[in-house]
């Protein structure tokens, strides 16, 4: 008798504490919040292609911003322009490490190889010869040029974004959709403020 409840209790005690792991494996910076990361036996992750799209389109699309917000400090002397694209660089390149995050864990590749021209394939991304003029403006000439391209920018990934939230299941990437939705907006009206005062 008291050997099967010794049995009985070391078996307990083992569901106890893997139940207690498999609660905790949130990922980092998310506790307290529902994991979305155990898929059921046979099925994905609780995500869907268009997740996979969104994090895979969105990584080159931000990444284009950084480059243009990286022109800033060396051709701009406004500072609410020189502001604007600190802030930018501040949000959107998080974002890019956690959307290559989510890709991994999902077992997709960071990269779309259904979406060889960029150009042309991802609404509000520059062209390599818009980015080319970009370089070679400076002043309130490369202000106005800037401003410009980053409202098309913004409305290029806020349209991204607004897909995502129709057809994505996961519910991080509908979140940070909402996130990129709601601050760029935000952005573009700011930005628009900018140009009428110029």
């Amino acid at each position: 008798m008291r050997k099967t409840l010794v049995i009985g209790g070391i078996a307990l005690a083992s569901a106890v504490l893997l139940g207690a792991c498999s609660s905790s494996d949130s990922p980092s910076g998310m506790s307290g919040m529902p994991s979305t990361s155990a898929p059921a036996p046979g099925q994905q992750a609780g995500h869907n292609a268009d997740d996979i799209a969104f994090a895979q389109q969105m990584i080159p699309h931000h990444s284009q911003a950084l480059d243009m917000a990286k022109l800033v400090p060396s051709r701009s002397t406004n500072p609410k322009v020189i502001d604007l694209a600190s802030r930018i660089e501040k949000a959107q390149d998080p974002e890019i490490k956690t959307m290559q995050g989510w890709l991994t864990s999902w077992g997709a590749g960071t990269t779309s190889s259904a979406m060889p021209d960029m150009d042309h394939g991802m609404p509000g991304l520059m062209s390599d010869a818009d980015m080319k003029k970009l370089e070679g403006a400076k002043g309130a000439e490369f202000d106005k040029m800037w401003l410009d391209m980053m409202i098309r920018h913004h409305q290029g990934a806020i349209d991204m974004a607004k897909t995502e939230l129709q057809k994505g299941s996961n519910a991080d990437a509908k979140a940070l959709a909402q996130k990129i939705i709601d601050a760029q907006q935000a952005e573009i009206t700011e930005m628009r403020g900018m140009l009428s005062q110029s």
